[in-house]
């Protein structure tokens, strides 16, 4: 078993600032968890702890069971059994692509080394690389060396920082499908450190959203995008819609209209079932996804707004519409013909259910 278990880890780099605060992370046997959150958040510094270049403030990093930093406890980065792959593949670009893969495997017995390397390039969809210089692999091609390097010892945990961030958006999507399968092929244990919300959700089997040097939420990617833990996690995984509301029996009314509360919402921040916990009059921010908004006709309960933009993307677009009583405008997404142009009038239409969380 090669679980991820983090509890109370702090570290401080002066007296004055504490870049991690407590941070507690349990990470299951097999799983890949990414760890997302904004710049100076902490993520880097988790990162070098579990992988033993940095000594924590306290707290402790449990691997499999074994205490491999803590009071007193300090492994060394080779006893710990933990792969990395760090950005742009950092290659040794007088090795082979062999030489690479096997440069963790000092002391196994040559045959084997070899077999060993031959699997990992099989691995990552690179078999006969063996004799290749890094400089003549495309960027993606290096990433998938630099996971087979650090699977070639049959770690107990890979930590991946940022690894794509070089790689062009055409190359991400199949480079991350590839890292995800090698993963699950050999059973071993993820942290992924990024920055991109997209990547997080679509690659992981955990989102670890990062605040101020504590864990904000931890959840599957659908539960954190869907049921997110707070408004700050609501706006920075994913689009969101912020909007003032207030409560009237199973509703929120807000200035898109009445929208219906979900079943748990977080209302007046109890979190229990809406029909025992809401108050009405209570007020706070109601959260919604731009998918949930449709343009339509305006109507009593739905006041014309103005289109502000149109942002195209292909499969769908993004309608910015400035609504009366809202200094934000709000985000439609559409998926089919926009049909609307800045200047023009324009209603909005609420889908779905929403949770309103109130004032901290």
């Amino acid at each position: 078993m090669t679980d991820l278990r983090i509890t109370g880890l702090i570290k401080s780099y002066d007296d004055a600032t504490r870049v991690l605060d407590g941070l507690d992370l349990t990470v299951p046997d097999g799983r890949l968890a990414a760890v997302l959150g904004p710049s100076g958040c902490g993520k880097t510094t988790m990162l070098r702890i579990l992988a033993g270049f940095l000594r924590a403030d306290g707290g402790t990093v449990e691997l499999g069971g074994q205490v491999v930093a803590g009071p007193g406890v300090h492994l060394p980065p080779e006893r710990r059994r933990i792969g990395i792959v760090p950005q742009e593949g950092a290659l040794f670009p007088h090795l082979n692509v062999a030489r690479n893969v096997a440069f963790g495997l000092p002391g196994v017995p040559v045959a084997e080394r070899r077999r060993r390397t031959e699997e990992m390039l099989e691995l990552v969809g690179l078999p006969g690389y063996g004799n290749r210089m890094p400089h003549e692999l495309s960027g993606g091609q290096q990433q998938r060396i630099a996971l087979a390097r650090a699977l070639a010892p049959e770690p107990g945990l890979v930590l991946l920082d940022e690894p794509f961030n070089a790689l062009d958006s055409a190359l991400r999507a199949g480079v991350r499908a590839d890292v995800r399968a090698a993963l699950r092929a050999t059973g071993a244990t993820g942290v992924l450190v990024t920055h991109d919300q997209q990547e997080a959700l679509s690659t992981a089997d955990l989102v670890a959203v990062v605040r101020a040097g504590r864990v904000a939420q931890c959840a599957a990617p659908e539960e954190v995008y869907r049921s997110p833990a707070d408004p700050w996690v609501a706006g920075f995984v994913g689009d969101a819609v912020l909007l003032p509301g207030t409560v009237e029996g199973a509703t929120a009314l807000t200035a898109l209209g009445p929208v219906p509360l979900a079943a748990h919402s977080g209302a007046v921040g109890t979190g229990k079932d809406s029909t025992d916990s809401t108050v009405s009059g209570g007020t706070g921010t109601v959260v919604l996804r731009p998918e949930q908004l449709t343009l339509t006709e305006a109507g009593v309960d739905r006041p014309p707004g103005t289109v502000v933009d149109v942002h195209f993307y292909g499969h769908d677009a993004m309608v910015v519409v400035a609504v009366p009583g809202l200094d934000t405008p709000v985000s439609v997404r559409v998926s089919g013909p926009v049909g609307v142009r800045p200047g023009e009038k324009t209603g909005i239409a609420v889908t779905g259910r929403t949770v309103l969380y109130s004032a901290p």
